[in-house]
Order: structure tokens, then sequence, then C-alpha cells
């Protein structure tokens, strides 16, 4: 009983790897293709985007048959003329989303940075000090600093203090919340702030 002619392609070993193609390079259309697409899937700046093209560029190259180099900037642009891009509202959330985790203002500004934000928008985005108060308190509460955990030592309480700072709180927010006496006191602390805005 035969189950079926042999094909005459020798077959592949368990284990072995097919060559892979190198990519296409991108011409005009696939550019625009690739950044329609990145903006569809991810909320990003202008300033993403276009890193996005230019290393998508770089991996793939840019086709023989299209007269001349693109330009990635324009590209971006083009795209928050259409309304895909909104630096603003990226920012907003981003920011907000920071805070929500427990980060503080000057971790908020650096990532913003990173991600291209112009400074106007950065500055008009920069959390008051309610939020900044509130972020530290989720900071305390999910790493057990402060009255939110065990009592510790003065070299722990250092520690402490640096892991605040290193997530972008002031000095003295983070000295406010590892000081506060009870968990009730801190948050006492921290609504304070809304009542002097």
């Amino acid at each position: 009983m035969t189950f079926g002619k042999p094909s005459g392609k020798p077959s592949k070993k368990y284990g072995e790897r097919r060559e892979k193609r190198p990519p296409k390079p991108l011409d005009p259309t696939s550019l625009r293709d690739l950044a329609l697409s990145y903006v569809a899937r991810f909320s990003t700046s202008s300033h993403k985007l276009e890193q996005y093209l230019q290393r998508k560029l770089r991996e793939r190259g840019w086709s023989e048959d299209a007269e001349e180099q693109p330009d990635t900037a324009a590209l971006a642009q083009k795209y928050v003329e259409l309304g895909y891009i909104d630096d603003e509202a990226y920012a907003r959330a981003k920011s907000g989303g920071l805070l929500r985790r427990g980060y503080g203002a000057r971790r908020v500004s650096q990532a913003l940075h990173q991600a291209g934000i112009d400074e106007a928008i950065r500055e008009e985005v920069s959390p008051g000090e309610a939020a900044r108060r509130e972020a530290a308190l989720v900071l305390a509460r999910k790493r057990r600093f402060g009255p939110f955990g065990p009592t510790v030592d003065r070299p722990m309480r250092e520690k402490h203090l640096a892991r605040m700072i290193r997530a972008g709180h002031g000095f003295d927010t983070a000295r406010a919340v590892l000081d506060a006496p009870t968990e009730a006191a801190a948050e006492e602390w921290a609504a304070q702030a809304y009542l002097d805005e």
C-alpha cells in the first residue's frame, strides 16, 4: 500500500531552519502603508512615528525604482494634519498613565521629552501639586513605603527615599509621604493640595 509519490525534493530535517529572504525595499506606497498601520495600532506622537519610519528605512532600504528619498518628517506632519496623530492628546494620555502608576512629574516630563513632545505641550500637561501628591501615594502604597508598610530602620528608609526620587518625585514630596505617621495622615496630606488649588 502506497501513501503517495515522493516529491523528489529532499525532506527537511528536524530543527533545520528555512532561510529568510531579505525584506523587500520600501517604496512610497509601502512607506505610507507602514505609517498608516502604525498609527492605527498605537497611540503615538509625530516624533515617534518619524523614528519608526526611519528605522524601517534603515532595515529595509529604499526601492531603486523610486526616484527620491522619502521625507519621513513630512509624512508624519501630514498624519498630524489629517488628525491621525495628536501630540497634545498623546501627552495627556501618557502623563495620566504614568501618574496613575506612581511616577512623579520629573519622570513624566522625561518620557514626554523622549517621545518628542514640544516643550510648550509638556508644560501644559505638567501635573499640578495635587496630582503629584496622589502619584506619590500610589507609589508608596504599591511599594509599601512609609505608613503603608512595616516600620523600617534608617538605611532602609533612605533606600525608599531614593526609590521615590528615582521614580520622579521631588525630595520634599517623597519625605512627606515617608514621614507620615499613618495612612490617614498621608491621605490627608495629599487631599490638602486639592483644597489649596
